[in-house]
């Protein structure tokens, strides 16, 4: 998916058996990337966009995909549309759906303290090595040695679209243009898919995504404009 992909494991496991389960992490996401990359065009993806993989031959995971993103784009009033660009790109729904997918099994295979970090897309459960909730700083839009905000908690995910790193590459599909008036967008809750879903959205949506960010039940969110004008929910959980 054109990202780095880290996981950091903090239960007292054998070494054996943390290996093993990067190794899980590690291969899960391979597999994510051969079937949903746009950049490869031997994907499932970009051979299901051309037309060369049916909808009843098409894997589980890739209906699975499709069915969220229709319904995200519902539930964003068409701002999030995998198909803004003229062609399928679900990345903005499958690199935190996959992450939180990875967090899912490592929760599942007993190691509940855990921090999965897809190209800045974040889930953390439980504890960090030091026995602290964990800490998930949040980049400045203008500086990228600094942070602008600091979160912490033991069951978060944290994703975060700006453009501060690709330029102006989501666009707004009511428009056909690139989407401008915001420049980092940072949805928090409990699901990565669908945070990272609603971050590109409300990019897409402009100054107006704050709004819509208010209303989103169970998400919290930290918005700064290209203005440099910083807004985020009350009860998002930052720190010091």
């Amino acid at each position: 998916m054109g990202t780095a992909i880290t996981v950091d494991l903090a239960d007292d496991l054998p070494p054996a058996r943390l290996h093993e389960l990067a190794d899980d992490v590690f291969g899960w996401m391979r597999e994510v990337d051969a079937r949903f990359s746009t950049y490869r065009d031997d994907s499932e993806v970009c051979r299901f966009d051309r037309g060369e993989v049916l909808l009843s031959e098409a894997s589980a995971d890739l209906r699975f995909v499709l069915e969220a993103c229709a319904d995200l784009w519902g539930a964003t009033d068409g701002f999030f549309d995998a198909y803004a660009t003229g062609r399928l790109d679900p990345s903005g729904f499958v690199k935190g759906w996959a992450a939180q997918v990875a967090s899912d099994r490592l929760l599942a295979a007993g190691a509940p303290n855990h921090c999965v970090n897809a190209g800045g897309d974040v889930r953390v459960r439980g504890f960090s090595p030091a026995g602290e909730p964990w800490r998930i700083g949040i980049r400045h839009p203008w500086d990228a040695m600094a942070t602008c905000l600091v979160l912490a908690g033991t069951d978060l995910a944290v994703a975060t679209s700006g453009v501060y790193e690709r330029g102006r590459h989501v666009l707004d599909p009511r428009r056909g243009a690139a989407a401008s008036g915001l420049r980092s967008v940072t949805v928090v809750g409990s699901d990565l898919g669908v945070a990272d879903a609603y971050a590109t959205a409300a990019l897409a949506m402009g100054t107006a995504g704050i709004g819509w960010l208010d209303r989103c039940p169970d998400y919290t969110h930290a918005v700064i404009t290209d203005k440099g004008r910083q807004h985020h929910s009350t009860a998002l959980p930052t720190t010091t």
